[in-house]
Parts: C-alpha cells; structure tokens; sequence
C-alpha cells in the first residue's frame, strides 16, 4: 500500500508556513495520541502524523519530499550528484531505510512525556469571571519503593547481554549493493538497554506507578466552552531524562435558565405585559454584572432587542466586554377577571383592533392581501 501524501497527512497546502506546519501536527497529535485517544487505529493516525511532521517541519527534508516524494525524503542528499550521508553509517544504513524498515531513533534517548487531558465543567457565572481551583488528575509518577528503577529494593537492573545497552539488534546481510544492516528494538529487553531480574512488587518493573495528583488552575475570566488551558510540564513524566508532557484542560460551561452566551455577548428575553408595551415603562433587568433599569418605549413589540452596552462577557484575551441583547416578549394572560375582560371588550370595541407598527396598520395590511 503506497504512502498517503504528507501534507494531506497534516491537512496542510503544500506552500504552508513552519508554524502552520507545527500547529496542524500538534492538533493531529493530541487527538491520536495512543495515551488518551480512544479512536480505532490511534496509534497508527498518530505515528503517521509524527512521520510527515518530521519531514516537512526540516527544510532540507522537505525540499527533498517536494522533490522526489517519499523516496527523496528518506536520504539528506537526494539522488543526483554528491551525497552526503552524514551519520547514517555507511551505505549499507542507507538501504537499510528500503530493506529494513527506515532508521530507528536510539530507544535510550531522552523522551517527552505524554500529554494529559482534563475536562472541567463551569458554572455560567465562574466562566464570566474566572476562578482558581485545585484538581486531581491521575497520572504517572517515579515508583517511591524502587525509586523508578524497576527493580526489587536490594537488587539492580543488569545490561542487556543480547543487545550490551544499546536497545537494539543488528544483523548483517551481503546483497548485490553490498552489505546491509538491519536493525531492530532489542526483544529482550524490549529497547530499555537492561533487563530487570527481580522486579519490584508495587511498580511491576516499570519503575513507575499511578497516583492522583493536586494541581492548581487559573481559569482566566471570560472563557467560553470548548475552550483549552494549556499548563506547561503537568503532563507525565519525560522517559530518560526527557521533559514532561503538558497538561491540556478543556472548558464545558453549565447553560443558564436566563443568560445565554454567544461569543462576548450574551442574550436575554425579557417578558413584559401587554400594557407596558403599549403605555411604556422603566423594568428592572438582570444582568451578570447586577440589575439595570431598561426605558421600555410606547407601542413597544414583541421581538425588539434592546443593547446593554458593556453588560456582556469579559473578552477572555483582555479586549474588552461583550454587550447584553435583551429581547421583549409580550405575554399574552391567560386567566382574565371578568373586569379585565370587561376593560379590554371596551378597548377593542374603541379601536384596539387596530394595533399598528411602525409601517401602519398590520390588521388592515392583512385585510389589503386578501381582497379579491
């Protein structure tokens, strides 16, 4: 089966910028990641993200792609004129890529740990204006009884005799182009470089173990749903010495039985009698940051949407505040005194029929459709 293109990999155009680069194989990353992703076939998704980005993020190796495809971007020197095979080893390295499997990074180098991912839920209120919190989130930490070495208390971590540390095998094979080295990750110790005779009883020999950890959070004012706080090096522990992952904390916001949110802004209906629609009023209106008092013009209708200035969400970058739409609904009463009955019957009986908006009358645009 023929490789996929790299920049539809990435979902990325062909003249995009490092950052783009970048920023698409982060995406990819987080959401393939075998450690937290549960889709079919994360692993592969993630490694073959990994792949293109090592490619086109090198600017050498990515001319060479442009170039030649996915053959040109296996070798630093291309395939015309000199090469320079730089520490590949020799030739017979260079078709170890085709004959065996590509180059292995040393399993014994320094790692990034995982990244964490934490979904924390908000009331409407706490995503206006923010708040610290503590969270407990699971993740891995140096085993305490062997102190991350995996092995028994009393006992050591022994040098792979198969592979003497390196974390791999090598075998040799004399082909038509000369010889070839194939190498592989070590079976027996599995690219660790050492074998554990006695493993220690709380770890298992992974030299680390699960616990629950307390970390504390800013949650800036004006975040929105969906939103992500990335706190740097809360993620697991690096492998050999390598740095620790990221913690990512995605946003979910509780809906409100008043307010709702769009962007900065946030709508509101406000329900009002017929008769202050009709003769106007000054009502009171909620808002997130305290009552208002709201001018409600005469004839008033159903529908109009009134601005509070600055009454809305605090831009969660610092730009500002969002507005508060109101939106009148005129609220019909279903349960009349026979006084209350007897009142309207004479309003109706006087005109009230005619109820008018601002371009005349609707009854009697009504009436005008459907004359014959």
């Amino acid at each position: 089966m023929s490789k996929r293109d790299y920049y539809e990999i990435l979902g990325v155009d062909k003249d995009a910028s490092k950052d783009e680069i970048k920023k698409a194989y982060r995406k990819l990353a987080r959401k393939y990641h075998p450690d937290v992703s549960e889709e079919e076939n994360a692993a592969d998704k993630f490694k073959e993200a990994k792949e293109a980005y090592e490619v086109l993020s090198d600017e050498q190796k990515r001319t060479q792609y442009d170039q030649f495809g996915h053959a040109g971007a296996q070798g630093q020197g291309g395939f015309g004129g000199a090469q320079d095979f730089g520490d590949f080893g020799g030739f017979g390295d260079i078709f170890d890529m085709f004959f065996g499997g590509g180059r292995r990074r040393d399993p014994n180098a320094p790692q990034q740990g995982a990244d964490l991912q934490y979904t924390m839920t908000l009331d409407f209120e706490e995503a206006i204006f923010g708040k610290e919190a503590d969270i407990n989130i699971p993740k891995e930490e140096e085993c305490d009884t062997c102190d991350g070495s995996g092995a028994k208390p009393g006992t050591k971590a022994k040098t792979c005799s198969h592979c003497q540390g390196s974390g791999q095998l090598n075998t040799e094979q004399n082909t038509p182009f000369g010889r070839v080295v194939n190498r592989r990750v070590c079976h027996h110790c599995n690219g660790t470089g050492k074998i554990i005779p006695e493993k220690c009883n709380t770890c298992g020999g992974t030299g680390k173990v699960k616990k629950h950890k307390s970390i504390h959070i800013s949650i800036p004012k004006g975040i929105d749903e969906g939103h992500q706080i990335r706190v740097a090096g809360k993620g697991e522990p690096g492998v050999n010495g390598g740095p620790p992952g990221d913690l990512f904390v995605v946003i979910q916001v509780r809906s409100h039985e008043f307010f709702e949110r769009e962007g900065d802004h946030i709508n509101c209906e406000l329900p009002i009698t017929f008769a202050q629609a009709a003769l106007g009023d000054e009502v009171e209106v909620p808002t997130v940051h305290g009552k208002v008092m709201l001018t409600i013009p005469v004839g008033t209708q159903t529908g109009k949407v009134f601005r509070l200035k600055g009454k809305g969400a605090p831009n969660v970058r610092g730009h500002g505040y969002g507005d508060q739409h109101v939106q009148i609904r005129v609220v019909t009463p279903n349960s009349l005194s026979e006084r209350q009955k007897e009142l309207l019957r004479e309003f109706n009986e006087i005109g009230g029929n005619e109820s008018t908006d601002e371009q005349g009358s609707l009854f009697q645009r009504f009436k005008n459709a459907f004359k014959s």
